[in-house]
């Protein structure tokens, strides 16, 4: 009796919170490549369980200061971007069909590449381009054009995508409850809204200390975007671990809370505004597991036309978009990027205990040849020159 009374109780919990993250979610996007098959108008569900299949989702961070108040609501604020903004962050999800393995490739805001035709908002067309730095296709035509703009350049098809502003991170990390972070050496930046000024060691970043984390460029690595693609991987990772440790992705309580502090940031695809998707594809991680979480930068190489841009390095994307398009788990033999070192090698820097004596880095170098594992049959090996580093990995960011 008292279980059949805990089982009615947890689901009514869900059905409110499902009523609840429904009331806060927008108008979707539409993608109209895309065939619509989510179920945009599917009352929400109590009782849910891990999308079927794989998932591709691509995430833009916009850098627009319109609409984020504080310092941004003057002229001088708004100087910087305003409007659609800039897509500054670019990233894909690449969950694998039997949810073993996940990838989130991170695409550099000053990579120059061929842009198709992308539908505009009043009907029209901007037309095709050879050449243009990816953070343009944003205000080029919008999160659809974000979309085929990568799949133009990975070969796959996306049809989840999403949109999240400053107000949007600094409200996920509210909703955690902060990430702690490891820091090699003092990370300080003046040019981040606040400006950091954080000290070497173990730092819990929330709110607005969280988002001047994530943007910050000149006081990470070696002040470039590249450097901030791996300093946000730290975060990234540090935030799967504490996710997996509080058993957030067990509970979809939890995860309906999480998806409201994110809904009411962004702009969505429609394919994403029936209130659950959002958790399904969370529930999909629960039993990835963090060494099968890989954070990766896509490979590029200096622009020779331009050396503050960079080009795709085509031999090392091939492997990747392949694996991508093929389904493959991902194995990383690089370093982390620029702005991260591995916290093994970051002397004075404390290791947690759960970790300390057991660091499952593909970087990390072996012991002896007899300690390499042999790489699973299916796995993609990834060139040395793809950075990036695994949830599991223990890394730190690298301060300017």
């Amino acid at each position: 009796m008292t279980l059949g009374v805990l089982l009615v109780s947890g689901s009514a919990v869900g059905a409110i919170a499902a009523w609840d993250l429904a009331s806060s979610v927008k108008p979707g996007v539409y993608l109209d490549h895309i065939a619509q098959d989510a179920g945009t108008t599917a009352a929400p569900a109590a009782d849910v369980s891990a999308i079927a299949g794989g998932v591709n989702l691509l995430l833009t961070g916009s850098d627009t200061r319109s609409g984020q108040g504080g310092a941004f609501e003057t002229s001088a604020g708004l100087e910087g971007s305003s409007g659609a903004g800039n897509n500054d962050v670019t990233m894909l999800l690449h969950i694998a069909q039997n949810h073993q393995s996940v990838s989130v490739v991170s695409f550099p805001r000053d990579l120059m590449l061929a842009v198709p035709a992308c539908p505009q908002p009043d009907g029209g067309t901007a037309s095709a381009s050879s050449r243009v730095m990816l953070n343009t296709t944003l205000s080029r035509g919008g999160l659809p054009c974000v979309v085929l703009t990568i799949e133009n350049l990975t070969g796959l098809q996306i049809p989840y995508a999403a949109q999240i502003s400053f107000d949007g991170v600094t409200a996920m990390s509210n909703a955690v409850g902060g990430v702690t972070v490891c820091l090699a050496t003092a990370v300080n930046d003046l040019y981040t809204n606040p400006p950091l000024h954080l000290e070497a060691g173990q730092q819990t970043l929330v709110g607005a200390d969280a988002l001047s984390f994530l943007r910050s460029r000149k006081g990470v690595g070696d002040g470039s975007d590249l450097g901030r693609i791996s300093n946000q991987q730290v975060f990234m990772a540090a935030l799967a671990r504490k996710v997996e440790s509080d058993g957030v992705l067990g509970n979809p309580i939890a995860l309906f809370s999480l998806a409201k502090a994110a809904t009411g940031n962004m702009v969505l695809s429609d394919t994403l505004t029936n209130p659950t998707t959002l958790v399904q594809i969370a529930l999909a991680l629960k039993d990835t597991g963090l060494a099968n979480m890989v954070f990766l930068q896509y490979p590029t190489v200096t622009d020779p036309v331009d050396s503050g841009r960079v080009i795709a390095q085509s031999s090392a994307a091939e492997v990747l978009n392949t694996a991508l398009v093929a389904d493959q788990p991902v194995q990383l033999t690089g370093a982390p990027g620029r702005g991260a070192v591995l916290a093994t090698s970051t002397p004075g820097v404390p290791v947690p205990a759960s970790t300390a004596t057991s660091i499952p880095s593909s970087t990390a170098p072996p012991a002896s040849p007899a300690a390499v594992p042999s790489p699973a049959a299916t796995n993609a090996v990834l060139p040395s020159s793809v950075t990036g580093q695994t949830a599991a990995d223990q890394t730190c960011t690298k301060g300017n």
